[in-house]
């Protein structure tokens, strides 16, 4: 088949200018939701009547063929027909003849790429979810086997508090459920099926806009078509929420990076997910999970270039927004990639009990609640936080930790301190006095655990 504007053209496209401006390089990535959009475009026409049920028959049997084709690495991409539409239709028209020309009745290229892109973003948000689902999984079950293993909880990469280890992995379940929540919300808001908005101004045709749409899983077509084939805004949606997956996924990474190394050995990652060191034969290095933080830039990047792209562009369709699709394709299969390594590492990590309890011992983690503990005695808040950082600043000198004070030498710094004073010195006589819901109390976080697994069992259903 010819190219599509041959008519108008009587000099033939530069080889420069071919290579310049094809797409289907990389957006062959798009077959499937551009064969499923076409499937049901034909059968919207021959319900319509625009053409002829036997053509329509051909049509689907023809696309169907070329996805299989496709699929099976046996299909001739060609540069001179510059996108996936064009391939497809050309090879259409080559196989089945006459009907094939007449697929394109009725839409453009432009609402075509709008609706592969929406109905491509939809299928990655659903796999995306799905994944996270897998990854809340790994860590809630992690969370489960480490019991009431203790560790400190830092600020400003200081120690601050103890707190349980489970409590701790679930903070990333909470993260992963926003992102699993904004996800959804993308869902909803890619609900609208541009196909039927042709190029820029609808059509004169008869079509059923209503048809295509349902038989696409849209709710409803779009409302105006200018806005409709120009629309990128769920692009930038996707890229937002995945350059938000990526943040929590190199924040857990920098973390057990941090963790795995030898000053804190907190946890070891499994050898299967390491490297070793070109030169230096006893390194093993946490490399899967920096790439994991490094990759969070490429995704960041995609969100900024589709911003970027956007934000000049006169209405509507402007050819700029053929840039649209390596940076969102590739940030997709960056987190993609980063949700599967997080689900493997998670799943298979060790923590070093040893090394978690001898941390616990050291960085006053008890310091809080022995001011709480003066508090409940009567004491302003702001007069016990003097006194308890005037012992800690004693305690440092001496090179001793608050629970081995004797009860005479505390009662020296306030006579509210009490024989009972015991029960919150020491991290695991801390962690057992949390009180406050969505504490890191071994009630609090049990309560915790068994929410995620009801939760997560719902959602599997």
């Amino acid at each position: 088949m010819e190219k599509p504007w041959s008519g108008r053209f009587g000099e033939e496209t530069l080889p420069l200018v071919e290579r310049f401006t094809e797409s289907v390089s990389f957006d062959r990535e798009l077959f499937e939701e551009d064969i499923a959009g076409s499937i049901a475009h034909a059968e919207m026409l021959a319900e319509t009547g625009i053409i002829s049920r036997k053509d329509a028959r051909r049509i689907v049997a023809g696309l169907r063929a070329i996805r299989r084709d496709i699929v099976q690495g046996r299909f001739d991409f060609k540069l001179a027909f510059e996108d996936i539409h064009m391939n497809i239709e050309a090879a259409l028209a080559e196989r089945i003849g006459k009907p094939g020309r007449k697929l394109h009745t009725a839409r453009s290229r432009n609402d075509q790429i709008a609706l592969d892109l929406k109905l491509w973003t939809r299928k990655q948000a659903a796999a995306l979810i799905s994944s996270l689902r897998e990854l809340q999984r790994a860590f809630v079950a992690k969370a489960g086997e480490v019991g009431e293993l203790i560790m400190p909880a830092f600020t400003h990469l200081q120690p601050a508090q103890p707190i349980l280890v489970a409590h701790y992995l679930l903070a990333f379940v909470e993260m992963f459920e926003r992102d699993i929540a904004r996800l959804g919300s993308l869902l909803d808001h890619t609900a609208d099926c541009p196909l039927g908005s042709g190029a820029v101004a609808g059509t004169t045709l008869p079509i059923n806009r209503k048809s295509t749409a349902r038989k696409l899983g849209f709710a409803r077509p779009t409302r105006n078509s200018l806005d409709a084939v120009s629309d990128r805004d769920f692009l930038c949606e996707l890229a937002f929420c995945l350059s938000m997956t990526a943040m929590h996924l190199s924040r857990w990474a920098e973390d057990w990076v941090i963790f795995s190394s030898e000053r804190y050995g907190f946890l070891d990652l499994p050898e299967k997910l390491c490297t070793g060191s070109s030169i230096m034969p006893q390194k093993k290095n946490p490399d899967t999970l920096e790439l994991v933080r490094g990759k969070t830039a490429r995704v960041y990047g995609a969100l900024t270039s589709l911003l970027v792209l956007l934000k000049g562009l006169p209405l509507s369709y402007d050819r700029d927004l053929q840039e649209d699709k390596e940076p969102i394709f590739d940030a997709a299969r960056a987190v993609t990639d980063s949700i599967s390594v997080a689900t493997a590492a998670v799943g298979t990590v060790a923590f070093n009990r040893k090394r978690l309890d001898a941390a616990c011992e050291q960085g006053y983690l008890d310091a809080t609640a022995l001011a709480e503990y003066m508090v409940g005695k009567g004491v302003p808040f702001r007069d016990a936080h003097r006194i308890v950082g005037q012992i800690v600043r004693n305690c440092i000198a001496a090179g001793v930790t608050l629970s081995s004070l004797p009860l005479e030498e505390l009662r020296a710094y306030s006579p509210t301190i009490e024989k009972d004073v015991c029960r919150v010195l020491g991290p695991r006589n801390v962690v057992a006095a949390y009180r406050s819901d969505g504490s890191s109390s071994p009630s609090q976080v049990r309560k915790q655990i068994a929410f995620w697994r009801r939760h997560l069992r719902a959602r599997k259903k």
